[in-house]
This record gives C-alpha cells, sequence and structure tokens, in this order.
C-alpha cells in the first residue's frame, strides 16, 4: 500500500485508509507503535514494550499469589 505525506495543521502526515485501520484494528484516537526493522518501519497497533511488561506481570502474580491477596485486603 502506497501512503503519501500531507500537510496537516504544521505538520506532516499520512492519512491511514479505512481498509488500513481495519485491518489494523484501529480506530480514530488509538495509538500506532513504530518499529524501526532493517528495512524500513513497521506500523503495528502492537506494543511489544507493554507486551514484555505483562508478561512479568502474569509471571509475578502466578508466583506470588499470597502477595497479591494481601494487596487486594
Amino acid at each position: 500500500m502506497k501512503l503519501k505525506i500531507t500537510t496537516i495543521g504544521n505538520s506532516a502526515g499520512v492519512i491511514l485508509p479505512k481498509e488500513l485501520l481495519a485491518r489494523l484494528r484501529l480506530t480514530k484516537g488509538d495509538e500506532v507503535h513504530v518499529l524501526e526493522i532493517p528495512d524500513g518501519i513497521k506500523l503495528t497497533a502492537f506494543d511489544p514494550k507493554l507486551a514484555a511488561q505483562m508478561e512479568v506481570a502474569e509471571r509475578i502474580m502466578r508466583e506470588d499469589r499470597q502477595v497479591l491477596h494481601k494487596l487486594a485486603q
């Protein structure tokens, strides 16, 4: 898919077509993450940093259930 850079206020940007928004499962106001990859950039709705943080949190919750129970009281 080819996108054209356009003026948006005092900035420059690209307009994402409806088909691309649907494919990324994004709507107006959502965040898009830009990842640098060897041959360019990748736009994604997936946040790799958040995913890594959630993995750690899930591991801690599995390992230390009693600590979480005490915090909830």
